[in-house]
């Protein structure tokens, strides 16, 4: 039997039914190409996605289906140049139709080889990929809508975490809020956001865990800027699954709320309100009794020095704690306000430590306790409110030394960690008990029942320190094992990143020198003027005293004073007024003039050196003010 003739007619068959098989084909452009690159075979889908008959493209390089620019860069050989040499090229790029439009190509250029290896075309299948591109394009286009979105909303921080909690996108907002590039972040872990208590507790880790657990995360809480300033956060966390279910990754989302809690505590603190009114009165009258038990002693006899002595010191205790309760009063309500300002300046926190060192002495050595330091041995340079920031120390020492009994021991430690002063005050008092633990910096709320503590407070002291704290972009914060146990108070400062050196202060004006200064004081309440005429004489000054505006004129006129200090508010005059006609009298002399007022806020004081007045003097004046003044009234006549 003859095989080969057998055979013959098989593969022919096959052949035929291969063609007719890739003729049939609709989706893709099948065609045949000689070494050369021209066109050979064409099937009906070439014709269906290419627009050519078969009669009209056969015999035709084909170039012609790349775009002119294309084709003139030789592209379309350098394809069959690859092809040649790997056996196969593939590529998406645009193609060009009969009828010029362009569309999105897979193309595949395979070379073809006979048995003995020698090159005898090229067999290309192109797909039109035109629909897929699109859609992949709308998507793109989506995408990025979406990002550039995300990228430029600013009120709110939006960022991307991996399934281990590392930052992987950043937008606008985030920069905004937290302080730090995108080139700053990514790449690092979402903790760096947060206080050393919290990463110590694990609350990074714990929040992505109940994320997951939950299928989203509400949280609240402080967290840290990079210049070290801390912020109230209101923070969204959600999973990111992919089509398997299996975790991506985090989008988190935070917004400062820090005025929106100083709000919600400022309401909750005017629901305090009748409480507090009952206490002030109660606190007020504490220090009012003393007072008038002295001056009726001083009323009924004729006292000895060591009487008077007594009497003197009562007054001057009793006189200091009223004026601490209505400073303290005064500056919650300006915070509350929005009124207080601060005066940053470049300081050294150690300053400010000392200063309030010194104006907590007398309280802790009344009560016999101890007060140990520890401070670094370099100055620590910030730039801060040096008044502001003793005022927090000094109520925090003041608070200690209050619920620390007799003989006890109050400890104060200043360090510097990264850019952020840590200062702790420590007793080993009362403490405080766990259902204050979370309260004990609200407006009013105190650590014991009101009524019932030896020791007097209005329970604004930590709410003032906290307020003037976070005016500094630090934080507060308390902590106490229980009652008996004592507590610990921990600020937390930020250094800034361009903290200067403070300047040098300057040197003091020279004290006494046996000069003497006349001294007119004009005030319409006569024993607030007699009684300052007659600290100025017990300075070592000539003083007189004037009750009214035409008085004090009529006064200086004849006088001729050094110095004129001026109530503000007087019947017949304002101490403007009286001011403006005190210049015109002496302008053939110098004449110092202090405001002396009950207004003090910085409006009122600036309102006085604008109009012309060399000092502002808030009643009441203590002694070390008006030396200071004196001192300045000499200078000014040498």
């Amino acid at each position: 039997m003859d095989l080969t003739h057998q055979a013959a007619p098989s593969i022919a068959l096959q052949e035929e039914r291969f063609r007719m098989l890739v003729e049939a084909v609709q989706d893709y452009a099948i065609f045949m190409l000689d070494p050369q690159g021209y066109i050979v075979s064409w099937n009906s889908g070439a014709e269906k996605i290419k627009g050519y008959t078969a009669g009209e493209i056969i015999g035709k390089h084909f170039s012609v289906f790349y775009p002119p620019e294309v084709a003139a860069a030789k592209w379309p050989e350098e394809e069959l140049r690859r092809a040649t040499r790997d056996g196969r090229y593939e590529e998406e790029n645009w193609r060009v139709r009969k009828d010029g439009t362009r569309f999105w190509a897979l193309v595949v250029i395979t070379a073809v080889r006979d048995r003995e290896g020698r090159l005898q075309g090229y067999a290309k299948v192109t797909r039109d990929l035109t629909e897929r591109r699109r859609h992949e394009e709308s998507l793109r286009r989506s995408e990025e809508g979406f990002r550039l979105l995300i990228e430029g909303v600013k009120d709110y921080a939006i960022y991307m975490l991996d399934e281990q909690g590392f930052i992987r996108s950043w937008n606008q907002g985030a920069a905004a809020i937290k302080g730090y590039a995108a080139s700053e972040v990514l790449g690092r872990h979402v903790s760096m956001f947060y206080t050393r208590q919290d990463i110590d507790a694990r609350r990074p880790e714990d929040e992505l865990a109940q994320a997951v657990a939950q299928g989203r995360a509400e949280v609240e809480g402080w967290r840290v800027r990079k210049d070290g300033s801390t912020f109230w956060a209101h923070a969204m966390v959600n999973p990111l699954y992919d089509e398997r279910h299996r975790l991506r990754g985090f989008a988190k989302v935070t917004r400062d709320m820090t005025e929106r809690r100083r709000v919600e505590e400022l309401e909750r603190s005017s629901r305090r309100m009748n409480e507090f009114l009952a206490m002030l009165a109660h606190e007020l009258r504490n220090p009012l009794a003393p007072i008038r038990n002295a001056v009726s002693i001083m009323q009924l006899e004729s006292l000895d020095r060591e009487r008077l002595t007594t009497c003197r010191d009562i007054i001057d205790r009793q006189l200091s704690q009223l004026t601490r309760l209505v400073d303290d009063l005064l500056d919650i309500g300006r915070i509350t306000t929005g009124k207080i300002a601060l005066k940053k300046e470049p300081m050294d926190l150690i300053e400010a430590v000392t200063r309030s060192i010194e104006a907590a002495r007398p309280d802790l050595d009344a009560r016999r306790q101890r007060l140990l330091v520890d401070l670094p041995e370099q100055a620590v340079l910030m730039v801060a409110d040096c008044t502001r920031i003793s005022q927090v120390l000094q109520n925090l020492l003041n608070n200690a030394s209050k619920f620390t009994p007799p003989e006890g021991v109050v400890t104060l430690q200043v360090r510097v960690e990264s850019r952020v002063a840590v200062i702790e005050v420590t007793d080993t008092g009362r403490g405080i008990e766990p259902a204050l633990a979370d309260r004990i910096f609200d407006l009013f709320v105190q650590g014991h029942p009101a009524g019932t503590a030896g020791e007097s407070g209005l329970g604004i002291g930590l709410t003032l320190a906290r307020s003037l704290v976070e005016m500094h972009g630090g934080l507060i914060d308390a902590h106490s094992e229980g009652p008996s146990r004592g507590s610990r108070f921990s600020v937390r400062l930020p250094l800034g990143l361009d903290a200067a050196v403070p300047a040098e202060p300057g040197s003091a004006v020279p004290g006494d020198n046996g000069a003497r200064c006349r001294v007119l004081v004009v005030d319409d309440n006569h024993d607030s003027a007699d009684s300052m005429a007659a600290v100025m004489e017990l300075l070592g000054q000539e003083a007189r005293v004037a009750y009214s505006g035409q008085q004090a004129l009529q006064t200086a006129r004849q006088w001729s004073p050094d110095a004129v200090l001026l109530d503000l508010t007087m019947p017949d005059a304002s101490g403007f007024d009286v001011l403006r006609d005190l210049r015109t009298q002496s302008a053939d002399r110098p004449l110092y003039v202090a405001a002396m007022t009950g207004y003090a806020q910085a409006d009122d004081r600036r309102r006085t050196l604008q109009a012309g007045f060399d000092e502002h003097l808030a009643k009441p004046v203590d002694v070390e003010t008006l030396q200071r003044l004196l001192q300045d009234v000499e200078r000014r006549r040498r």
